[in-house]
């Protein structure tokens, strides 16, 4: 399937099943817990280990170095938090979200998904150990809800839909506990911020959406804003979380290069060594034109891919040499952009993976230099190279139309 049509179809299924978990309380009618005096006061009640200092200092610690790629250490402050409570799944789920950034970094790669999955599905087990003896149990709740979320958001990006909404479907239930159950403050807002914003805008994005919308209530995407900035202002465990999805959201939507900037700019400098926001933020920089700093940002990627600095992988050395060619090539520095591209080929040489956009761009990008230098042979044949790939942002369109009338600068 081209790659122009699957992923609008992944998002939209992707987005659905986030929808279907945070909206389960709406869409049975139920409302909204009033805002609450203090962050504490619901959740303390249930007795949830969120509120324990230790786990508190020890989870926020081990989540800022994983999100500085240092996850080892990372590992040693969640596996402290699992000795404490081992019967809890707490643990296994924050050793989880090393797998899953893990993952991240390079979604081309799946070597790492059986291993994920097998964390996601300790922290279950944990959780219907815990519901076993206490139906309303909050963290066992929480958490299996977390969980489910999560392997819903892998399946969706494997374009496993069945799975990605079977998912989804199995936490409802419990996300309705959490949500009777929790405060509007902080971390505890994120799910419904999430459903508000995406519940408003989603059926205008994806028609897709259209044929399940009509089963969840509307959504409020200023409201959803409004809730996400406060995990962002004031949240522990998913505050970065909110701030990479107000940047996110900004810059796919709203196309809003000031509120873009500021939201990506607070996570570079809370994780100034964190390379899927460090190549965000160069592609911010290159959407809005602001080509220097672009490619002065895509320049360091590439530095510290190079000298292997933990997280900088092939994949983030992959993006980085491919809008460095793209700089080059708009601005008529043909060799120079025939180098990156020539390194971005070698990149994308890895067996292990399939091809992907980088990969076909950068055939793109050749044929479209070697018009510009007259070598019109090698462009033919790098467009002809284009059309026998998968179809990666309109590849196939622009390459039949250089093989008609040759690109010329």
């Amino acid at each position: 399937m081209p790659f122009r049509s699957v992923l609008p179809i992944r998002m939209a299924v992707a987005v659905l099943a986030a929808l279907l978990l945070a909206g389960a309380n709406r869409a049975r009618g139920q409302p909204h817990s009033a805002p609450a005096a203090a962050e504490t006061t619901a959740v303390a009640q249930t007795s949830s280990v969120l509120t324990d200092e230790f786990v508190r200092t020890t989870g926020t610690e081990g989540l800022d170095l994983l999100y500085g790629m240092q996850f080892e250490a990372a590992k040693a402050r969640f596996e402290k938090i699992d000795a404490r409570y081992p019967d809890h799944p707490i643990g296994p789920f924050l050793q989880g979200l090393n797998l899953w950034w893990t993952i991240m970094l390079d979604l081309t790669d799946t070597s790492h998904d059986e291993a994920f999955a097998e964390q996601m599905n300790t922290v279950i087990d944990r959780c219907d150990a815990l519901l076993a003896e206490d139906p309303d149990h909050f963290d066992a709740a929480l958490f299996k809800a977390a969980a489910h979320g999560f392997l819903s958001r892998l399946h969706s990006n494997r374009y496993h839909w069945w799975k990605t909404l079977r998912n989804a479907q199995k936490a409802i239930s419990y996300v309705q506990t959490v949500e009777e159950v929790a405060p509007e403050r902080g971390d505890y807002v994120f799910g419904s911020g999430m459903y508000d914003y995406y519940a408003a805008i989603l059926p205008e994005e994806y028609s897709l959406s259209k044929a399940l919308m009509w089963m969840l209530p509307d959504g409020n995407k200023e409201r959803g804003l409004t809730l996400l900035r406060e995990t962002a202002t004031n949240g522990h465990y998913v505050q970065t979380e909110a701030i990479y999805f107000l940047a996110k959201v900004h810059y796919l939507y709203e196309d809003d290069f000031r509120e873009t900037r500021k939201w990506t700019e607070r996570l570079r400098k809370r994780h100034p060594n964190n390379p899927f926001f460090h190549t965000f933020e160069g592609r911010v920089y290159a959407r809005w034109g602001r080509w220097r700093q672009a490619r002065r940002i895509f320049e360091t990627v590439v530095e510290r891919a190079e000298a292997g600095q933990a997280g900088y992988n092939t994949h983030m050395e992959e993006i980085a040499q491919l809008y460095l060619a793209r700089d080059r090539l708009y601005r008529d520095a043909y060799r120079e952009a025939l180098q990156h591209l020539a390194e971005l080929e070698q990149l994308t040489a890895r067996e292990t993976i399939e091809d992907t956009r980088y990969r076909v761009l950068g055939y793109l990008y050749q044929g479209m230099v070697y018009d510009a230098l007259g070598r019109r042979e090698m462009a033919i044949n790098r467009y002809r190279t284009v059309l026998n790939m998968e179809d990666a942002s309109g590849t196939h369109e622009r390459a039949k139309r250089y093989l008609e009338k040759a690109y010329s600068g």
